[in-house]
């Protein structure tokens, strides 16, 4: 069984039946459907309570930051005892489009890492634009006080990725991997432990070769993993269990949730 370990279910609205019958069909067997407003998270819940399998964080995504400077740390720890939601994040650095609200989206961050270290969920990390900053940030804040975390649809350089496994942090590549000139993210996906690997989609972003151009969803994480494998000189089996295993120990609150199921189910 495979795992979308990052993906926005929201929307999707209308459609999503049929979204995740097609993410089932393709051996995908559990969906994480990722925050970007805390004050949405109403929505995020209900798409969790009603699809079996399906799981949800809930934070402040870095090109939302200016929209949501106030959002507390109980604010954030408060939704994260629902069953279902096993991460906070979004959040992180996005220097990208957002460089002139850099210091909004650090103090919004530093939320963010507070709160996983008080609720013991893993944090969802994006970092875009922002390596020398984000490096510095994870660094201070791990001698602080531990958390796990990954590195979501890593698309950073090597001293990024190699300061995220010394510290303990996760890895998750999209379907970007799969793009022709993304040579130098291959080099650095087979150099990431087996052990810290993820797959996710991002959709309805980034979808993967042969789909690059439309509109991603959960199903075509199967295209990322079958690159990923070659990459890795593994079976597409070996790294499906591999990073479903992964997921599970980076998302422990998933084996805690006897009704949580599976889309297959």
């Amino acid at each position: 069984m495979l795992v979308d370990s990052h993906c926005h279910l929201d929307y999707f609205s209308g459609e999503l039946n049929d979204v995740l019958a097609r993410t089932a069909a393709a051996g995908v067997g559990q969906v994480l459907t990722i925050s970007t407003r805390v004050r949405e998270q109403a929505t995020y819940r209900a798409i969790a309570e009603a699809h079996p399998g399906v799981f949800f964080s809930i934070g402040t995504h870095p090109m939302q930051a200016k929209d949501e400077p106030d959002v507390t740390l109980e604010e954030i720890v408060a939704p994260a005892a629902h069953p279902r939601c096993i991460a906070i994040g979004e959040a992180g650095l996005d220097y990208f489009y957002e460089r002139d609200s850099a210091d909004v989206q650090r103090a919004v961050f530093l939320r963010h890492i507070a709160a996983a270290r008080a609720t013991g969920l893993p944090l969802v990390i994006h970092s875009r634009n922002a390596d020398d900053d984000m490096i510095a940030i994870l660094t201070e804040e791990m001698a602080k006080g531990r958390f796990t975390a990954v590195l979501h649809c890593f698309t950073s350089g090597a001293a990024l990725a190699e300061t995220g496994v010394r510290l303990g942090l996760y890895v998750s590549f999209s379907g970007i991997i799969t793009f022709k000139k993304s040579a130098e993210l291959r080099e650095i996906a087979g150099s990431i432990p087996l052990d810290r690997l993820l797959v996710e989609t991002d959709a309805p972003y980034l979808a993967p070769e042969p789909h690059r151009g439309k509109r991603n969803e959960p199903a075509f994480v199967a295209h990322t993993a079958k690159a990923l494998a070659e990459l890795r000189g593994v079976s597409d089996l070996v790294l499906a269990r591999q990073t479903t295993e992964n997921f599970r120990r980076l998302f422990n609150k998933v084996g805690q949730d006897r009704l949580a199921g599976s889309l297959a189910a």
